[in-house]
């Protein structure tokens, strides 16, 4: 009797054990659904930003890509029979305005990379710069280089220096516009009754003495600016001699009158 008293008393608190159970579930049911419903608005804001720009982006290819995608077969084919249908990738398309712009680009890289090796002592000496724009290549030519004092005829050292540019450009069809600027001296010529007309004077016998090196002449221009595109000041010694310059410019371009009007 005493032994069948003690069995039924442990038998009656089983139940605690799968008590203790449920509840442990229980916690841990709510604490995974906390974790849930704890969104970072962050993350969340940047997930919804990706998938609207992949679902309402323009279409890449041919027909949507089936990730996974098979064939139906009959039951009566084995697994090696298996198709996945290719993906046919159509890359986009670089617009020829910008592989233009680009050869050019790279085109006016090599040009001025000439110019800076072949007057490596004279821009070093400051008497003979190249600077490399978007749409030009500006040599610049101190006056003294080029010119005796009041002179349109280049001195006999100029002409090494023409035939040092013309040897470069031939190599080219890039059209070139020379330039011609003085300081704010009056002149005093009965030939060149301005700087006006001796700045266009001296543009104009760069021009000459280069086509008479081969380059074309269709592809050249003179202009002169006298001393109204000044790059210094006129009242210091100094800054007239930075003033009185030829300028080379050459152009991506190969038309001479598109280039003067861009």
């Amino acid at each position: 009797m005493r032994r069948q008293t003690e069995e039924d008393h442990d038998n009656s608190e089983r139940w605690l054990v799968s008590y203790a159970d449920f509840i442990t579930l229980l916690f841990a049911f709510f604490v995974v659904m906390y974790s849930i419903s704890s969104v970072n608005e962050g993350k969340y804001k940047v997930l919804s930003e990706s998938l609207e720009g992949v679902f309402n982006g323009p279409q890449k290819t041919i027909e949507p890509i089936q990730v996974g995608a098979i064939t139906p077969r009959s039951s009566s084919k084995s697994a090696g029979d298996t198709k996945v249908k290719p993906i046919f990738l159509i890359p986009e398309p670089i617009p020829k305005e910008k592989i233009k712009d680009e050869d050019e680009r790279l085109q006016l890289e090599s040009i001025a990379g000439e110019f800076e090796k072949s007057f490596e002592d004279l821009i070093f000496q400051e008497k003979v710069s190249v600077k490399n724009k978007e749409d030009w290549i500006e040599v610049s030519l101190n006056d003294t280089v080029i010119f005796s004092s009041g002179g349109v005829e280049p001195i006999h050292e100029a002409l090494a220096i023409i035939e040092k540019m013309a040897r470069i450009m031939s190599g080219h069809d890039n059209a070139m516009l020379v330039e011609g600027h003085t300081d704010n001296v009056p002149i005093r010529s009965s030939v060149y009754p301005s700087n006006w007309e001796l700045s266009a004077a001296r543009a104009a016998s760069v021009v000459r003495y280069l086509a008479l090196e081969g380059i074309s002449a269709d592809r050249m221009g003179a202009m002169g600016y006298g001393e109204f595109q000044p790059v210094a000041r006129n009242d210091t010694a100094q800054g007239k001699r930075k003033n009185r310059r030829v300028i080379l410019l050459i152009s991506k371009g190969n038309d001479i009158r598109e280039s003067l009007l861009n």
